[in-house]
């Protein structure tokens, strides 16, 4: 999957941690988000992910991190909320192979929006290898495997 004009998007849930690395810090987390802004791939969110990620990019340990990017919480959730697609996932069940029922949310919205991809930096998505077909790829497994490499 390249970025040809015709080409489509590569689809991708990126998960909070992810995220949270890829807007705050550089290295292949932030390849992907660079990604993201250049349309190479396109962003699949539900609102409780944004809702995790404004959680997580509010807490007091991120703030120096915040403040060095000068960029506030408030900021970086509706520069997310502006390029994603949002999805409304249905219920589902939590698999057998899932080791942290809390990664539920990932799952089910990726297969909402029948992502082509799982970014995440968590290992307990990452030892699932895929999900109903859709890979779950650390950033560095996602530039190479999706060709998103940095230009």
């Amino acid at each position: 999957m390249t970025s040809e004009p015709n080409a489509q998007r590569v689809k991708l849930i990126i998960d909070t941690n992810a995220l949270v690395s890829g807007t705050l810090w550089s290295g292949p987390s932030s390849q992907v988000i660079d990604a993201l802004e250049q349309g190479r791939a396109s962003l699949v969110l539900s609102a409780d992910l944004l809702a995790e990620f404004a959680d997580v990019v509010s807490r007091e340990r991120l703030s120096k991190r915040l403040a060095a990017c000068n960029v506030t919480p408030a900021r970086l959730v509706a520069q997310l909320a502006r390029i994603a697609e949002f999805v409304s996932p249905s219920p589902m069940s939590c698999p057998s192979t899932l080791r942290d029922p809390k990664d539920l949310i990932v799952l089910a919205a990726a297969v909402s929006g029948k992502v082509d991809a799982i970014v995440t930096g968590d290992e307990d998505l990452l030892t699932m290898e895929s999900f109903e077909g859709i890979p779950i790829l650390n950033a560095r497994m996602a530039l190479e495997r999706l060709g998103l490499g940095s230009t």
